[in-house]
């Protein structure tokens, strides 16, 4: 429980990184928040997104389709702090860290009504 707390609030703690430090992103980025990562577990995360308050807004994953198999199974994917109230999927071209194109799943720790935490 302790080591969950510890990723609730910006920054979190080792081995996260801020996405910034790793890559050519800016350190907020609209509709994902300030992204934290354990670099080991790149391309595909989980990227630990913040809002501008410091507090913990969703979990991303970054699946690069060239991975994607028709039985790949995505069913247990874990946010690893905080409660899942809902998931979004959205495909992505590509960009700094992740240049081929690939599926964002976001697992929302807030309520839909409270994305605009993190929008822009």
């Amino acid at each position: 429980m302790a080591a969950e707390s510890s990723l609730l609030n910006a920054p979190p703690a080792a081995p996260y990184k801020a996405v910034s430090s790793l890559v050519k992103l800016p350190d907020f980025i609209p509709g994902l928040g300030q992204l934290f990562v354990d670099p080991d577990t790149l391309p595909a995360g989980p990227f630990l997104g913040y809002g501008h308050d410091g507090k913990l807004v969703s979990t991303t994953y970054m699946i690069p389709l060239s991975v994607m198999k028709p039985d790949m199974d995505l069913n247990d994917l874990k946010a690893p702090a905080g409660t899942v109230d809902h998931v979004d999927v959205m495909y992505n071209a590509g960009h700094p860290g992740v240049a081929e194109p690939h599926i964002h799943v976001v697992l929302w720790n807030v309520p839909a009504a409270q994305e605009g935490r993190v929008a822009k």
